[in-house]
C-alpha cells in the first residue's frame, strides 16, 4: 500500500472546488517558481509543492511536454517558451488603464474618499490616473499633476521600493516592512494620504496606489483597505505582493 503523506501537499491544502486534484499538483510545480529563480531540482520543487518526488516527476513530464517547462542542461527545471507566449497573450488583452480605473473605482466606493495611482517620473512623480471622492471636502489634485517624489505617501512608496532596494532609511524600512504607508501633513497641512505599491509581472514596480482624505475623516482600517486593494489590482496585472 502506498505509504500516507506526513503532510498534506500544499495544492491538496487550497484545492480547487469541483476541479481535479492532478491539475491542481500540476499548478503547485508552476507556481512554485519565485522572483529570481532560474531554475530548481527535483528536491527543491517537492520540498516547495510538499510532493512526492515520483509524483512530482510524473507531474514534470507532462509540463516538459507541455512546453510549460524545460530541462536545464545540468537537470534542473526552468520555466519553458509557452509561458513566456502565454505572457504576452495576456499582457496584451488589457491595457494599465483598464485595471487600474477600476481599481480606484472600487477603493472610492469603499472609503467615499479619493483615489490615485503614481508612477516615478525621473525625480518626481505623476498622478497617472485619479478618481474624486464624492464628498466636497476633498483634495483636488488631478490625472497628469506633478508631485514631488519625497513628500506625500505615494511618493514615499515609490521611493521605499524604487530602483536598487530603494531609499535608504529608517521611514522607508519601515514603508517596505508594513507594505503600506500613511502620512499626515506630509505634502498638503490637514491631508492625510496612505499609498501601498502594485507590482508587475516580472516583479517591476509599476507603481502606487494612493487614497487621500482630510485627517479629520481617517479611519484606522483604511491602511488595511489600501494595502488589499493594492494586493489585488497587482494580481490583476500579474504580479504578487511582496512579502513583508
Amino acid at each position: 500500500m502506498p505509504r500516507k503523506a506526513a503532510q498534506p501537499a500544499a495544492a491538496d491544502e487550497d484545492a480547487a472546488p469541483g476541479g481535479a486534484a492532478s491539475v491542481d499538483r500540476a499548478l503547485s510545480l508552476l507556481t512554485a517558481f519565485h522572483a529570481g529563480d532560474a531554475a530548481l531540482s527535483l528536491a527543491e520543487l517537492a520540498e516547495r509543492t510538499r510532493l512526492y518526488k515520483s509524483t512530482a516527476l510524473r507531474l514534470l513530464a507532462s509540463l516538459e511536454h507541455a512546453r510549460l517547462l524545460q530541462r536545464t542542461p545540468d537537470g534542473r527545471y526552468a520555466l519553458g517558451p509557452e509561458v513566456a507566449r502565454l505572457q504576452s497573450v495576456y499582457a496584451a488583452s488589457f491595457s494599465l488603464e483598464a485595471q487600474v480605473l477600476p481599481a480606484l473605482q472600487a477603493l472610492v466606493e469603499a472609503t467615499r474618499e479619493s483615489a490615485a495611482f503614481h508612477v516615478r517620473q525621473g525625480e518626481q512623480r505623476l498622478c497617472l490616473y485619479r478618481v474624486d471622492s464624492p464628498q466636497l471636502l476633498r483634495d483636488h489634485i488631478r490625472a497628469g499633476d506633478v508631485l514631488p517624489l519625497d513628500r506625500g505617501a505615494g511618493g514615499r512608496v515609490l521611493l521605499a521600493f524604487g530602483p536598487g532596494g530603494g531609499a535608504r532609511g529608517k521611514l522607508y524600512d519601515q514603508i517596505r516592512r508594513d507594505g503600506v504607508y500613511a502620512a499626515s501633513g506630509d505634502r498638503v497641512p490637514g491631508l492625510t494620504g496612505i499609498s501601498a505599491p502594485v507590482w508587475g509581472s516580472a516583479g517591476e514596480l509599476l507603481g502606487a496606489l494612493t487614497l487621500t482624505l482630510p485627517d479629520t475623516r481617517l479611519k484606522a482600517t483604511f491602511a488595511a483597505t489600501v494595502r488589499r486593494a493594492a494586493e489585488r489590482l497587482s494580481q490583476r496585472l500579474g504580479g504578487l505582493a511582496r512579502a513583508d
